[in-house]
């Protein structure tokens, strides 16, 4: 089941030009754990990413499981706060982005990454954690949305979480229409 939604989740983003313009220059990936996951082995995600062919959003291989320690760390993070948040996708940061999921009533919240204690980065795979213990303090509860501005060698990046890996495609499809270049002021 899960495979098979991330598949329909991808081609969601797959039909959509305007999601390109969302594509980080790390490229965009989408999970999505299983219940009760535990380890990034339980959480499937796109091997080698989604990226941009010739303008079009194309996801590089099929779906898999333990394909992204990045947002699979960050998804079993989640999931320790709401164990019902199973997904989650990556998409460029932008302060447009940021306005446009605060005017569509999305739940926001942030992060720093230049305030990450020594003892954090210094342990490889533990920013992400540290980010949305951060992100869900900020805001008291699970974020849908959490975002950071990057630090030193480090893209800035915005994470969409949620329930449903296709409802998240939609979400993601949605801003990329109203952020698309020719709706923007």
């Amino acid at each position: 089941m899960i495979i098979e939604k991330l598949e329909r989740a991808v081609q969601i983003l797959e039909e959509s030009p305007e999601f390109t313009h969302l594509i980080p220059e790390v490229r965009s990936n989408i999970v999505m754990a299983r219940e009760n996951a535990q380890t990034i082995k339980d959480v499937a995600g796109i091997p080698g990413r989604i990226t941009a062919v010739k303008g079009i959003p194309k996801a590089v291989s099929r779906p898999d499981f333990g394909a992204s320690s990045h947002m699979a760390r960050l998804v079993l993070s989640v999931m320790k706060h709401d164990p019902e948040k199973l997904s989650a996708i990556n998409i460029k940061y932008h302060p447009d982005l940021v306005e446009i999921c605060h005017r569509l009533g999305l739940r926001v919240s942030s992060y720093d990454r230049n305030q990450e204690p020594s003892e954090v980065s210094e342990k490889e795979g533990s920013t992400i954690s540290w980010g949305v213990e951060v992100a869900v303090q900020n805001l008291g509860a699970v974020p849908d949305v959490i975002y950071h501005k990057g630090a030193w060698g480090k893209e800035p990046m915005i994470v969409m979480v949620g329930n449903q890996p296709e409802e998240l495609a939609e979400m993601a499809v949605c801003l990329a229409k109203l952020f698309s270049p020719q709706n923007r002021i």
